[in-house]
């Protein structure tokens, strides 16, 4: 690896893993903090069910506005986030009490980490193309280990310190971000002609017209991570019933974090061996394996086993899913694609929080995890048939 690789790489590892750090703290420890803050459940569903909702919304028209290519850019969006996390952060500390107040700052901070999350990926093929050249696979397999981590040892610093010690961690990774974000700075690149007269497809129908059969595999995606988004928030209520406690749930989910590193690092060698297209399909067949196990699991061994795919499930689908926008879609276009591939997976947490946990009132974790096998076999059927078109469409015109 050339220093000016290992330079790139290494500022954008950093961006990466603090950003994960921060979303450990934000999104896996949400309902430990505001529990901690006098929410109640229900409170708390409905605080990070808006929180989505909106990010759902707010995440293509942010996009739109990029690859209009005007005044802002993926660094300058990335460096607005993270002081908007940073100030609701130093807000969370300071106040001690106050539910509603609590509730709009915890929600804007959890809305804007989702909206920026497309932007990170986006960045890296943006500055890949003006030859800064990056490892993005390892960049965001360390961004998972990152998550893995700081779960880990937030955990356990909570029990001694409380539930502060969430936002002044954020507040630390969030500095550091901020200052590397600002020193990330991409050489000024001419645009070729054909690039500058792209227009970019701004309206949802205009974009959809447009990539058809793309959009068709976001809605595979979304039956993708509503499974997976169901065994991560209910795993307690799925292990339960098996002998699981809280510490074997942290072990399970620890492992599958870390388990993303060496698919997601080894991505690009990947790549060379394995299309895109068979890597996306790959993907979802995992996604089903990975459910099914967890239906079927008589024991956490099974559990493990589940988790475990993990591997070839999420590690190789978002690094997949960025190369897969980057191949498929003008460059005007690109960084709404990675938006709408990071909306199926928030869409696919907000039909689980609404849909699937109330399976789980109405007739227990197993029943659960049985319509999640079910919409994750459907969701891979119409990934093949999206991808087959897409695909099938592209041969034909590179032979036209």
């Amino acid at each position: 690896m050339s220093n000016t690789k290992k330079f790139w790489t290494l500022r954008y590892i950093i961006i990466n893993a603090t950003y994960f750090a921060v979303y450990s703290g934000i999104h896996a420890y949400s309902s430990v903090f505001l529990l901690e803050k006098g929410f109640s459940n229900t409170a708390i569903g409905l605080t990070l069910a808006i929180a989505n909702i909106l990010s759902v919304f707010i995440q293509p028209l942010v996009a739109s506005k990029i690859d209009e290519g005007k005044k802002l850019t993926n660094r300058n969006v990335s460096m607005v986030s993270t002081a908007i996390l940073l100030l609701g952060s130093i807000l969370l500390l300071l106040i001690k009490s106050g539910v509603v107040a609590i509730f709009i700052i915890f929600a804007l901070i959890y809305t804007v980490q989702m909206v920026y999350q497309p932007i990170l990926t986006a960045m890296y093929f943006e500055y890949e193309a003006a030859g800064c050249h990056i490892y993005y696979g390892l960049a965001r397999g360390l961004g998972s280990a990152s998550f893995a981590v700081t779960s880990f040892f937030t955990g356990k610093a909570i029990g001694k310190y409380g539930v502060t010690i969430l936002m002044i961690l954020d507040i630390i990774f969030l500095t550091i971000a901020l200052i590397i974000l600002y020193f990330f700075k991409k050489p000024q690149v001419e645009l070729p002609e054909s690039k500058k007269a792209e227009v970019s497809n701004s309206s949802f129908f205009a974009f959809v017209k447009t990539y058809p059969s793309f959009m068709l595999f976001v809605l595979a995606a979304v039956c993708f991570f509503c499974a997976h988004n169901a065994i991560n928030d209910y795993m307690i209520q799925i292990i339960t019933p098996l002998g699981g406690t809280e510490a074997q749930m942290g072990i399970a989910v620890s492992c599958a974090a870390l388990l993303e590193l060496p698919t997601m690092a080894l991505i690009d060698k990947i790549m060379k061996k394995i299309s895109v297209k068979n890597l996306l399909f790959i993907s979802g067949v995992a996604f089903l394996i990975k459910t099914l196990l967890m239906f079927i699991a008589p024991n956490m061994i099974t559990v493990y086993i589940s988790q475990a795919m993990q591997m070839f499930a999420y590690a190789i689908f978002i690094p997949a899913g960025a190369y897969f926008v980057n191949q498929t879609m003008a460059q005007n276009d690109q960084v709404k694609g990675q938006a709408y591939i990071n909306c199926s997976i928030t869409l696919g947490g907000v039909f689980s929080g609404f849909f699937l946990g109330g399976l789980i009132d109405l007739s227990g974790p197993r029943f659960m995890l049985g319509v999640s096998t079910a919409i994750t076999a459907v969701g891979l059927v119409i990934a093949f048939l999206a991808l087959y078109v897409l695909f099938k469409k592209k041969a034909s015109a590179k032979k036209a």
